[in-house]
């Protein structure tokens, strides 16, 4: 503990180690972080301006592509500042600030999508009564949980992690304060803390998937008595966006919060984080567009009204 001392920036080292890359991972990222702004922001633009789409199913998409754009928003201009800056310092206040935001945020998404997918199930279940089922209420009650959960959980976590004290290291071997690089850098860093941490992380990625999970058990096991392969077809398809964007996300925050911690893996698992805050909210309103022909349509509209306003020359 000798070693110890009080820590007030810290070192974003992120693509330091590919220094012939910087600029072409600059111009990658910036043109991924517009069309992902662009496309999320045509979703939930589409959805307003179309009223056949004003239904719960399409109000969770809303929200979801919301809070996802907020999520890349929370990482990616920094990221971007860093690619091009020679100091690549940050404080103590502005990781905890974002670590806070990235993982509520990411924490929100999760819980939205259980959500989804238990609108999924009742508009299948009960289709006739899908309407008073899922009110306009009950909507902001699933999103107002998904949030206030999502964010408590990021609080434990920070306050969790920003307890530690830190030893003479300040190099972050990450592009963003994520949870792992920071707490390789204490020096009371325990099994303790370590169980804690992954408990809660268990808790969003396991706890949210196992009622998605649930609510898809129960969906396939109506499914399967539809007397009509065009009723199957037609249950199957208003599902098929949300499994697809689901098995996306899923598989790589498992893969980076879930896995065996390894201090030698974090330019593997940097590079895995580079898929999970880029590719995956880059990949979900493709998604969503191209297997759902009620969002094309109406994105087609909104398009339609854009070049009304400003014409192409």
């Amino acid at each position: 503990m000798d070693n110890q001392t009080a820590v007030t920036t810290f070192l974003l080292w992120g693509f330091t180690s590919f220094p012939d890359l910087q600029h072409l991972l600059f111009v990658v990222i910036f043109i991924s972080h517009v069309i992902i702004v662009t496309a999320n922001m045509s979703i939930i633009m589409a959805i307003k301006l179309s009223h056949n789409l004003h239904t719960p199913m399409y109000f969770f998409l809303c929200g979801l592509s919301f809070s996802e754009t907020c999520t890349t928003m929370v990482i990616i201009p920094r990221m971007l500042v860093d690619l091009l800056s020679h100091s690549k310092t940050i404080s103590l206040a502005e990781c905890a600030t974002q670590m806070f935001f990235f993982f509520g945020l990411s924490s929100n998404n999760c819980f939205i999508m259980a959500a989804m997918s238990y609108d999924r199930y009742t508009a299948i279940h009960n289709p006739l009564n899908y309407h008073l089922l899922i009110t306009c209420s009950i909507y902001c009650q699933l999103m107002m949980a998904s949030f206030v959960v999502g964010f408590l959980v990021s609080l434990c976590v920070v306050a969790i992690v920003f307890s530690l004290s830190f030893c003479d290291s300040r190099t972050i071997q990450h592009f963003f304060c994520d949870i792992s690089p920071i707490v390789n850098l204490a020096c009371d860093y325990s099994f303790i803390h370590e169980t804690v941490i992954f408990v809660f992380s268990v808790f969003v990625l396991v706890g949210s998937f196992i009622l998605i999970m649930v609510s898809y058990v129960f969906i396939l096991s109506i499914v399967v008595k539809m007397p009509s392969a065009k009723g199957r077809y037609k249950a199957f398809s208003t599902c098929s966006s949300h499994l697809s964007v689901v098995s996306i996300h899923y598989g790589f925050a498992s893969f980076v919060y879930l896995k065996p911690k390894d201090s030698g893996s974090f330019c593997g698992n940097m590079l895995i984080s580079v898929t999970y805050t880029v590719l995956t909210p880059l990949l979900n309103p493709i998604v969503y567009s191209l297997r759902n022909k009620e969002m094309q349509t109406a994105l087609r509209k909104l398009i339609g009204n854009v070049n009304r306003f400003f014409p192409l020359p």
